[in-house]
């Protein structure tokens, strides 16, 4: 599915317009606090919008989006800090697609599209890391062909509520991806305390737990390191979104507030903030059109430009976090105001996938240095 720029804005405005009306920028401190939503987002973002199959290839009922679409999707997500299980999903569903696993993808996906399940992926361990060298989780095969595994998983996203959770597990042969239902014998699905309430992480115990191979025994490194590529794109477009709600709240504030007569906009300093921020969110926004476009037309520098697009994107996304907080003043620091959501929902995705210096290794690593 490709779309034209007439169509892409107008998947944008009804995003936005959607989620302006269902998720009011006033609700987001109460759930910060643990106050749940009035309405369900995330089945009426579904129902209303029909976002939940767009990522899924045709064959399978889905739209078969590219990234150019669904990166429209995750920046309007990540301006509005939506509190649903988009990403996860997003990340299982091209996990199930690059394993090449076509039953798992059949079965699975077309209930996806159909509206009728929610899977979501565990790869990192304990120190939150999605390096295929460090996977401890471990798979063992009965005589018969069947699979359990033991180990713990954390930094699970949305594991509650997902009816499928696709486990990166190490065997003989190496890491390898299974397939294990939250309620199978031996798991324990538990919440992590979280600096970010509208991602919800969890971890995942295994003991002895049945679980189902998809794909090939030990393409799971492999298979990690393309699905890392597609997996920062949609973290950046939506760390893109971050940063430019970040940068509107500062200049309307800037515009509308006023000191010794005059709107604070006009001081110097206050120019000075808003400037740097619009120059770290057009750096952002430019880097992941690159990565995409590259990504999509399969050249051999996009897992290099995946990788760039990462590292400057969670800077920018932090960056205007902090510096809106700095250009509100006062009301930037209180509960009641928006700004620490933002700020939060921005130090988590900067973490997701381990870290700054993790991202910049990755980087260095996808260079060849």
């Amino acid at each position: 599915m490709n779309a034209s720029q007439t169509e892409l804005d107008e998947l944008r405005s009804a995003i936005r317009k959607f989620l302006q009306t269902r998720l009011p920028e006033a609700a987001l401190p109460g759930i910060a606090d643990g106050k749940p939503l009035e309405n369900d987002l995330w089945s009426d973002l579904n129902t209303s919008l029909g976002l939940h199959s767009l990522a899924i290839p045709e064959r399978f009922g889905g739209d078969g989006a590219d990234l150019v679409v669904m990166s429209v999707v995750f920046e309007e997500l990540g301006r509005a800090v939506a509190p649903v299980p988009y990403f996860s999903s997003f990340v299982a569903i091209h996990a199930l697609l690059l394993s090449g696993d076509e039953e798992h993808s059949q079965r699975l996906l077309t209930r996806v599209a159909a509206g009728e399940g929610r899977p979501t992926i565990a790869i990192a361990e304990r120190d939150g890391s999605w390096d295929a060298a460090t996977i401890s989780t471990r798979a063992t095969s009965a005589d018969d062909g069947t699979w359990t595994l033991t180990g713990k998983k954390t930094w699970v996203l949305d594991a509650s509520g997902a009816d499928v959770i696709l486990v990166l597990a190490r065997t003989t042969a190496g890491p390898t991806l299974f397939n294990v239902r939250p309620d199978a014998s031996g798991t324990a699905v538990e919440p992590m305390r979280v600096i970010d309430e509208t991602r919800p992480l969890f971890t995942l115990e295994l003991q002895d737990t049945p679980a189902e191979l998809v794909g090939r025994e030990g393409g799971g490194g492999h298979l990690l390191a393309r699905l890392l590529d597609v997996t920062v794109l949609a973290l950046c477009a939506e760390q893109v979104g971050i940063a430019q709600r970040c940068l509107d709240i500062s200049v309307e504030y800037a515009k509308t507030r006023t000191q010794f007569g005059r709107p604070i906009g006009s001081f110097q300093a206050v120019k000075h903030l808003c400037a740097e921020m619009l120059a770290h969110v057009e750096m952002a926004r430019a880097a992941t059109e690159d990565a995409i476009h590259e990504a999509e037309s399969g050249q051999d520098t996009a897992a290099v430009a995946a990788a760039a697009a990462h590292v400057t994107c969670s800077a920018a996304a932090m960056f205007a976090a902090k510096e809106m907080i700095q250009v509100l003043g006062g009301i930037g620091f209180t509960w009641d105001h928006p700004a620490h959501v933002y700020f939060r929902r921005a130090a988590s995705s900067q973490l997701l996938l381990g870290g700054p210096a993790v991202s910049h290794e990755r980087l260095l690593e996808r260079m060849g240095i």
